[in-house]
């Protein structure tokens, strides 16, 4: 199967359209057409439906493929044109807003430093093609357990933080004057949904074992990364939010409460590919003080 070929299968897909897909290529549309039509013989197969365009059951199979092949490629690519690059100077980092832990902030080099925030599942995307040099994702974890990573490219990952969490609600909160708190106990309350710059609410229902994805229950929505933002929201009264120690500067209206049970700690691992040189390997020596683990 022609890797070009299933891009632009890919690129027709998403779009809906050749002509479109025909500009973001920077193809022709009679090549775009040609290229499906190639696809398509070699495959022995209708992929995509023509008015509207849109894709059949065997093109909707092959989409549920294509993204994880193309990804390998692109990975691929990127790993070995490491080997024809100069030594570097600089780095490029990217980061999940919760990852940024005063640890690792501190072990940045003190110029030279592109720092990108991005989301979960985009961190081991950024840094298996090449998008960035060193990949920073946190998440919940037992203690000393893995992160629970997208396999997109072999890439080494070092725990450098694990801290306790804590749910972060307004001081005249029933529960404020607790000494600690158990996400039994929280499971009915309204929580603040904020995928990018809090702990996702799938993850603590998960963490807590709801059973059917119940509990939990939203209530505002933040698309921000400010993990202050979250902080004050839940002071306000708009939900309540799951966040670790050192992401929780609080107002004086807001109360911290640790989590107590399940035994969780939020962990923050740092990602990078094979043989890294230059300062990339420098901040990996000064944050690898743990054992890797390859993914």
């Amino acid at each position: 199967m022609d890797p070009h070929l299933l891009r632009t299968y890919v690129t027709v897909a998403r779009l809906g359209s050749f002509s479109a897909a025909a500009r973001e290529l920077g193809y022709t549309q009679s090549a775009v057409s040609q290229h499906i039509a190639a696809l398509e013989t070699d495959l022995g197969l209708v992929l995509l439906g023509r008015r509207p365009v849109a894709p059949t059951p065997a093109g909707e199979r092959l989409l549920e493929h294509a993204g994880s092949l193309l990804l390998r490629l692109d990975a691929a690519r990127a790993d070995l044109a490491r080997y024809a690059a100069p030594p570097r100077r600089t780095l490029t980092l990217a980061a999940t807003p919760l990852a940024l832990h005063p640890r690792v902030l501190a072990a940045l080099p003190a110029t030279g430093v592109t720092l990108r925030t991005l989301p979960r599942d985009g961190v081991p995307t950024a840094v298996a093609t090449g998008g960035a040099d060193l990949g920073l994702v946190d998440g919940v974890a037992a203690p000393s357990d893995p992160l629970r990573l997208p396999d997109v490219a072999p890439l080494t990952a070092l725990a450098v933080a694990e801290e306790p969490l804590a749910v972060v609600l307004p001081a005249g909160h029933p529960l404020a004057r607790r000494t600690r708190l158990d996400l039994a106990d929280l499971v009915d309350a309204r929580w603040l949904d904020a995928p990018d710059a809090g702990l996702p609410l799938d993850r603590l229902r998960a963490a807590h074992g709801a059973p059917g994805g119940h509990g939990f229950r939203p209530s505002l929505r933040y698309e921000g990364t400010d993990a202050r933002t979250v902080a004050a929201l839940a002071a306000a009264g708009h939900g309540l939010a799951l966040l670790p120690r050192s992401a929780t500067p609080l107002a004086s209206d807001a109360a911290l409460v640790p989590l107590a049970a399940p035994r969780l700690v939020h962990r923050t691992e740092l990602l990078h590919g094979r043989e890294p040189d230059g300062p990339v390997a420098e901040l990996v020596r000064r944050l690898g003080h743990r054992e890797a683990a390859d993914r």
